[in-house]
This record gives structure tokens, sequence and C-alpha cells, in this order.
């Protein structure tokens, strides 16, 4: 009897064993389960690219051109399968470029390994697989607008093409790679401003504009049109008439900080904005960014917009209104120096002014449609998304999300991929001395000391 028992256990026991195997396979294949213990997350998605993604509604498509049994493929898969655990309906197809010439040319390929992005018949080009290539593609492959960032010129301002360190040509290069267009506009050889003009970018003019260019840029902000308007401190930010319907002031001076030497700037008149205001621009932006030499400006009430501020200075900055001549500055109200905290960031808001007939009524049920939103942000710097000053800290995130909220692209905002943490060693010169010495003189040493040791171990045997 107890021997039956025991079979009976046994029996009993291999069953649950082999039901716990199948029971495992089964969740196996049914759950994914991932940890990445890396220390700088390399394996999965940065937030950003998971906003991204999160933000496409339709299927996307990796195609890739290898050929079969390539070790690219192995590679291939492993990185998209960190984007197919965030969106679902991604689908990789593979393609031997020697069996599908035709499809090569389609495609437009240049070498085998080479992946096409496809969303909504549109496609995108990869010649190399990271996510940060792959995340910018992304972004350009969701906006399908045809609208254009306007760039004013003529009158000395940010030049978009200009390498020099004053110039915003890095700045703008970054939009296009978003999937944003850009375009000049030289009111005096064009006087209009394009119907297709997403934001007009008027970015601290040296000159004065002619009267004729300032009533078209009025024209522009009263038919709704979205602006960004940039003064720094030395040069007269002028366009009194549109000011004056935006409702703002700006105020002619430096800013100045007087914790720099605490934050490290090196100027008092180089502010670094360690916080922001709740707002849809610095939403999530933890970032410090800097702002060399700039201005401040006041927004009047009751001017038919809504305003709210985007930078603001602490409690201990001022508007120095006099000359910055490299001694010392101190705060003097009775010379007109303007205490702070001051606004030198301001955003303003209203409903789209009606430039066409109502639309018809909708049924009595049907919620109403959200108004049109016209835009405008205020600055008083320019350097900040300067050749000199974009790479600094938060500075290209800022500018960046600037023009995608004023162009109304709001879910494409706060999108960008930082730089991987631990991808350069430093060592100190003693320890790459240590480290050269080790490996040239010490090792082999070692090893030929270890070889002449085992040879007389041998000849005494």
């Amino acid at each position: 009897m107890k021997k039956k028992n025991l079979y009976l256990q046994q029996v009993i026991s291999g069953l649950l064993f082999v039901a716990v195997l199948v029971m495992l396979g089964w969740l196996s294949v049914r759950y994914d389960a991932h940890w990445d213990w890396t220390a700088g997350k390399r394996n999965t998605l940065t937030e950003a690219s998971q906003k991204q993604l999160q933000s496409m509604k339709s299927p996307l498509k990796f195609i890739a051109f290898s050929y079969p049994g390539a070790d690219e493929r192995a590679a291939i898969d492993f990185f998209v399968d960190r984007y197919k655990r965030v969106k679902s309906d991604i689908e990789v197809q593979y393609i031997d470029p020697s069996s599908a010439p035709q499809k090569v040319r389609e495609y437009n390929i240049a070498s085998a390994g080479e992946v096409v992005l496809e969303y909504q018949g549109r496609r995108e080009n990869l010649h190399g697989l990271s996510e940060q290539a792959i995340t910018t593609a992304l972004q350009r492959l969701s906006y399908t607008g045809d609208n254009w960032i306007v760039f004013l010129e003529g009158h000395g301002e940010r030049d978009t093409n200009s390498a020099g360190p004053e110039a915003i040509s890095q700045f703008a290069q970054v939009l296009k790679d978003k999937g944003l267009k850009i375009q000049g506009l030289n009111l005096v050889k064009t006087p209009q401003i394009p119907d297709n003009t997403s934001v007009l970018v008027i970015a601290s003019p040296r000159s004065a504009l002619l009267d004729g260019e300032i009533k078209i840029i009025q024209q522009y902000v009263d038919k709704g049109g979205n602006l960004l308007w940039l003064a720094d401190p030395d040069n007269d930010p002028g366009l009194k008439s549109v000011s004056d319907s935006l409702g703002i002031t700006w105020q002619n001076g430096y800013a100045i900080f007087p914790e720099y030497e605490a934050l490290g700037t090196g100027h008092p008149g180089i502010y670094a904005a360690l916080g922001y205001p709740p707002s849809p621009i610095t939403d999530g932006l933890q970032q410090v960014t800097l702002f060399p030499l700039v201005r401040s400006l006041v927004a009047k009430k009751d001017a038919g917009w809504t305003a709210a501020p985007l930078l603001v200075t602490t409690e201990t900055a001022w508007l120095e209104t006099g000359a910055l001549d490299g001694g010392p500055v101190q705060m003097e109200p009775e010379k007109g120096d303007i205490p702070g905290p001051l606004n030198i960031g301001m955003m303003l808001t209203r409903a789209r002014p009606a430039v066409a007939p109502p639309p018809a009524p909708a049924a009595p049920d049907a919620p109403p449609p959200p108004k049109p939103q016209q835009r405008v942000v205020a600055i008083g710097d320019a350097d900040f998304i300067s050749n000199a000053y974009l790479g600094q800290l938060g500075n290209q995130q800022l500018g960046l999300n600037t023009i995608q909220w004023l162009a109304a692209r709001d879910g494409q905002m706060n999108v960008d991929i930082p730089k991987a943490p631990d991808v350069d060693l430093f060592l100190p010169d003693w320890a790459i001395a240590l480290l050269a010495g080790g490996f040239v003189i010490v090792l082999p040493l070692l090893l030929l000391g270890i070889g002449i040791g085992r040879w007389f171990a041998r000849r005494r045997k």
C-alpha cells in the first residue's frame, strides 16, 4: 500500500511538474517582460521617444533592405523590438536587394542594410539605426502640415544661413530635422507675408523697419498670425504699433543678476533660468537655460490678450537702465533702475480673429468645435538660440518647444533625445600613465616571467 501511495505521489508530482513547465511556456508566449539594468537604460526607449510613438495612431512599418542570413537582420530585430514594446502595430519587412532591384530604385536605397520608415504613405530613409535618428524621422513623418516658419530678413536680424556665432543657422537646422519648413522673408523684395506662414519670427532687427513693412506685420497679427518676437537689449525693438496691439511694453536696459558668482555664469548680465512658471512650453523642461544680456517686458491689462509669464527672474534681479561698462553695478532706483522680479519672456494668446464666414451650425447635441487660438511669444533676448549658445544646457529644447507651441504642434513638444551620459571615459593623466605602463611594460614582463618560470620547472624535471 505504501509503495502504491509513493508511486501515486511520484506520478502526481511528475504531472504537476509538466503542468508547471507547460504553464511557464504558455506565459512566456502570452506575455513579454523585460528589465533594463544598464546604467544609462540603453535598452529602453527614452520618454521622448515613447511620447512620439504614442502620438502616432496609424501603423508603422520598418522596411529593411538586407540579404538573407545577414547578421544585420538580428541587430535590426533587436533594435525594433524596443519600439514594439511601446507601439504594438509596428511591422518589420525584409527585402532582398538582389532579388528586388525595382524596389531598390523605388525606395532610393544606396546600400544594403538601409532601413526605410513608412507611415501613412510617407517614407524616411535611415542610413543608421539609432534612437535619435529614428525618433527624429518619426517626427518628420507625423507632421503633415504644409505651413512654414518664416524668418524676417533685411534689417540685421539673426541669420539662418550664416555659420557665425551670432547667427541662428544651427537652430534653423534643428527645426528642419523636426520636419518644419524654413523660409526667409525680406518684405522689401516680397511685400507680403505668405498665407501658409505658421509662425513669423522677428529675431532682433538691428535697423528700423520701413513704415510699409511695419504695416504688413501689423496686418499679419491683426488677422491672427502667430509670432515669435526676440528683442536684444542692444537693439531698439521698434514696431511700436505691433507692441501696442499686443499689449506689451519693452523695457530698455539690461537685466542684472547678483547671484551670478554663485551660479558660475561669469557675468552679472547672463541670466540662468533655474525654474519656470507653469506653461505648456516649459512643462517637462528640467534643464537650465542661459540668456546672455537680456531685457524685460511687461504686459498691459485689458489689451484683448491673455498674457502669461514664460521666463521670470528672482526678486534679487533688477533692470539696469545705465550702461554696462565693465565696472561694478548696483541697484539705483533713483536713476530709473527697475527692481525684480522681471518678466523676460511672455506668452500671449487670444481667440483667432474671424477672417471667414462662420461655419454652419452643428447638431444640437454636438459639442462646440474648439476655437482656433492665436499665439505670440516675446522674449528679451535672441542670443539663447544663436550658434554660440544653442548647445548650452536646455537652450535648444526651449527654443524648439517655443516654435512647436506657436505652430500648434503641441504633441511634438519636449520630444528630444538627450545625449547618452556614459559614452565617453575621462581619466586623469596618472590613470592613463598607469594603464599604459601596465599593458605596455608590466603585463608583457609578467607573461615573459611566467614562460621562463615554466621552462625552468620543466628543465628540472
